[in-house]
Formats: structure tokens, C-alpha cells, sequence
């Protein structure tokens, strides 16, 4: 079996994740979408409310599983038996700090790091991004699905 994981905090799931983990649902036989539990880092949402979310709009890929990770993510993919992480890249910037995980994570434990150009449409989005747009009262339907754009209005402004 051809299992990946694609990791991330996704607070909030934006639509440029979800084009990533359905195009890696496509390419694999199990996608595990693994949420970063960071107690450091104050988040919008919960990881528990992040894996539901994740969990309602990754639906329509039945390979694709959510679960939550504290640690290194090497750790994790050696206790799931996940040769490889997929990480979507969107401008040159992403790659050079990706590229220096992949090459720490491959020297830690050999597990392989795939990059994946974002879909130009998304080469713009972030979570952080999408939060501020949101916080100010922009409109961010369509960045987001609809589910998320639902709990951010809600989140943000009551």
C-alpha cells in the first residue's frame, strides 16, 4: 500500500490544502492529513475542531484519514509506517524552507519528502492570510469551503 502524509496546522483548512490532499488521494492509496498539535502557538480553532472540520470536508476521499501529532513528524511517520510527506509549495520561498526540512527529515530517518506546485489559482492563500481577511470582515468564500467560511464568521465575529 502507497501511503503519504500531508501535515499542517490548518487553522483554518483553506481550498488550496484541500486541492493538495485531493490531488494526493488521486497519486496514493492512503492520505493521512496529519494535524500539528503546538500548545505554543494560539489557534482559532481546536485541534479537536480542526479534525472535525477536516474530517467533514476530506468526505469525498474515502483513502484520506485525519489524525493529530505532537513531535517531530518523522516520529509519526515511523509509527504509522509512512515512507512519505507531500507538501504543497506555493512560491519560491516555500521551497526553500521546505527543502531544508525535507533534507533534515530524509537525514533523521529516510523518509521521503514530495513537493507539490499549488494550483495557481491558490498561489496566493494562506491560513494566516485568510484569518486576517476574515477578522477585518472580508470576504473570503470561495479561499475556503463553505463549511469553514460558516465557523469563521461565526469565530470572528460573533
Amino acid at each position: 500500500m502507497r501511503r503519504v502524509v500531508c501535515p499542517g496546522s490548518f487553522d483554518p483548512i483553506t481550498n488550496g490544502h484541500l486541492d493538495i490532499i485531493g490531488r494526493s488521494a488521486r497519486l496514493y492509496d492512503e492520505v493521512t492529513v496529519a494535524v500539528l498539535i503546538n500548545v505554543e502557538k494560539s489557534s482559532l480553532f481546536t485541534v479537536d475542531e480542526r479534525i472535525d472540520i477536516l474530517q467533514t470536508v476530506t468526505k469525498d476521499f474515502p483513502n484520506v484519514k485525519v489524525r493529530k501529532f505532537h513531535g517531530l513528524l518523522v516520529d509519526f511517520c515511523r509509527q504509522n509506517d509512512i515512507p512519505a510527506i507531500v507538501k504543497g509549495i506555493r512560491v519560491v520561498s516555500d521551497f526553500d524552507y521546505e527543502l531544508q526540512m525535507a533534507q533534515l527529515n530524509y537525514r533523521l530517518s529516510g523518509v521521503e519528502t514530495l513537493f507539490m506546485p499549488t494550483n495557481p489559482e491558490y498561489s496566493f492563500l494562506s491560513s494566516s492570510r485568510v484569518k486576517e481577511i476574515a477578522r477585518y470582515g472580508g470576504d473570503v468564500s470561495g479561499l475556503v469551503p463553505d463549511l469553514v467560511h460558516k465557523l469563521l464568521i461565526e469565530r470572528l465575529r460573533g
